[in-house]
């Protein structure tokens, strides 16, 4: 590699690291079963949670993965890769499932109560295995726990069309990302997620969730510039995440809906702004009022994600496919050890922090897997066995061969 092109190499935002794997530790404490400490995480605080985190920071992503190759290479170039993309999402979507499924079983073998395969729901598929297999296959049957990595997948195979508009004017893919968002609103589309029952969607859906991914991929692109400060705004953003707290908590209108009925029907009435699946406009409003508030605390700050301290969550954002798969799996088993051990302050502890150090420990093996750590002791090796002959050979000798 020239030093050219190492100079114009884009170097890695450390903000899109830390906030990744801060999602992807958020999303490991939100999947433990009956988790005291998901109480606390910003999802009970808010619209938004760490998906709308992980989504952002994943189209992102992509924009920097996927976007040169379009440019460089030509759309179909670019478009292949996004399609192996796909089908590396598509088989890992495929292995965790089989993985979960397998460790529902041995804690039902292992176990008495409870009962881990009623837990996820997944009667169906060992109920109707042939169908729920070709279901499985085809994305036709999506169990509710196993539902982000096919909206991922839905959002990247718009990236084709995001980029031949863009090819034409920027504002045109833009226009299209909004308008897919408002269609799906107005026609309430879905994807069916159970073979029997069509009425059953997808849990994310991806014609609404791509409103955020594409938001992401826009700004890194650079088609769409986030706002500069402005105290007015800052201070509306703060007023917004701050009055949602108590409004977005189911508990504060279960403890004030004598005194204050207005709020329950307000929470009824906008229930549906709110909504997950589709995703409701206020999920996305509130997201975007964090954004601005914690990229204004950063501005000018960023060398301070850079510090050691933050190694371990950059690494852990750096590696975020694998280490969203090992959350899956290793969130049932952190429930599973819960149920035999009994959830009090102490287990909750030790699950979760033993599980989070899990989840760095495995994002630094699966990094100096991907550096190939043995090329380094393979040269190492190499560089003191060439030492060593050198040092027995007879090299600097005063006579010449001939002599």
């Amino acid at each position: 590699m020239t030093a050219q092109s190492t100079r114009t190499r884009r170097q890695r935002d450390p903000r899109l690291d830390f906030f990744r794997g801060v999602a992807m530790l958020i999303i490991f404490i939100a999947h433990v079963p009956l988790n005291h400490w998901s109480n606390f995480i910003p999802a009970q605080f808010g619209f938004s949670d760490a998906a709308e985190m992980f989504v952002f920071c994943s189209g992102f992503a992509a924009a920097i993965a996927f976007g040169g190759t379009f440019i460089r290479a030509g759309f179909w170039h670019g478009t292949g890769r996004v399609f192996y993309r796909i089908w590396q999402l598509y088989t890992a979507h495929i292995l965790i499932f089989f993985l979960i499924a397998g460790l529902m079983i041995a804690g039902n073998v292992a176990f008495a109560e409870p009962n881990y395969i009623g837990r996820l729901n997944l009667y169906f598929f060992f109920n109707e295995t042939p169908k729920a297999l070709l279901g499985l296959l085809t994305l036709t049957y999506v169990p509710n726990y196993f539902d982000i990595m096919p909206m991922y997948m839905g959002a990247l195979l718009m990236i084709p069309v995001f980029m031949a508009l863009a090819r034409i004017d920027p504002r045109l893919a833009i226009t299209f990302s909004v308008a897919v968002y408002c269609l799906n609103w107005l026609f309430d589309g879905g994807l069916p997620a159970h073979p029997d029952h069509p009425e059953i969607e997808w849990f994310f859906n991806p014609f609404g969730w791509q409103l955020v991914f594409f938001t992401g991929f826009a700004i890194s692109r650079g088609w769409l510039t986030p706002p500069n400060y402005n105290r007015q705004l800052m201070a509306a953003c703060i007023l917004f995440v701050v009055a949602a707290a108590p409004i977005s908590h189911w508990w504060f209108f279960v403890g004030y809906a004598d005194s204050l009925p207005f709020l329950a029907d307000w929470r009824e009435a906008t229930l549906p702004w709110q909504a997950k699946t589709d995703y409701g406009i206020l999920r996305f409003v509130h997201f975007l009022a964090l954004a601005y508030i914690v990229v204004n605390l950063v501005r000018g700050r960023e060398h301070l994600l850079l510090h050691k301290v933050c190694h371990p969550i950059r690494t852990v954002g750096q590696q975020a496919l694998p280490v969203f798969l090992l959350n899956m799996w290793l969130a049932q088993l952190g429930g599973m050890v819960l149920d035999q051990l009994g959830r009090s302050q102490a287990t909750w502890a030790l699950v979760n922090l033993t599980g989070l150090a899990i989840v760095v420990l495995f994002a630094y093996l699966v990094t100096a897997i991907k550096n190939e750590w043995w090329r380094k002791a393979i040269e190492e090796k190499s560089a003191r066995r060439a030492e060593r002959d050198s040092a027995a050979s007879p090299a600097g000798s005063i006579l010449s061969p001939a002599e």
